[in-house]
């Protein structure tokens, strides 16, 4: 029995723009939006929890790190905070993240 089984895992991209909850856009006419929106701590770290898996860092905190960039290329906003200084703020241990 040879059969593939398939199964889709969503980008980092992707699971951001589904956590802002925009409306459905037709992808031909509209070209190179801003999703210019805010997301809430919590569903942040939600997204960062399900792309840990696929994650090359090594703690939590690299992980979510590689999301704010993507946060950042997409232009979106965590708690109204800019994805850069959410960044610094990770490195210099001012923002609490948990450990799992």
């Amino acid at each position: 029995n040879r059969a593939a089984k398939v199964s889709i895992e969503p980008n980092a991209s992707s699971l951001l723009i589904k956590e802002l909850k925009e409306p459905v856009r037709d992808r031909k006419k509209t070209k190179n939006i801003k999703h210019s929106g805010n997301i809430s701590k919590e569903r942040f770290l939600s997204v960062v929890r399900e792309m840990r898996s696929k994650s090359q860092a090594r703690t939590l905190k690299g992980t979510a790190k590689e999301i704010l960039g993507t946060a950042f290329s997409i232009g979106c906003q965590i708690d109204g905070c800019a994805p850069r200084d959410l960044q610094t703020m990770i490195d210099n241990d001012e923002w609490e993240l948990p450990e799992k």
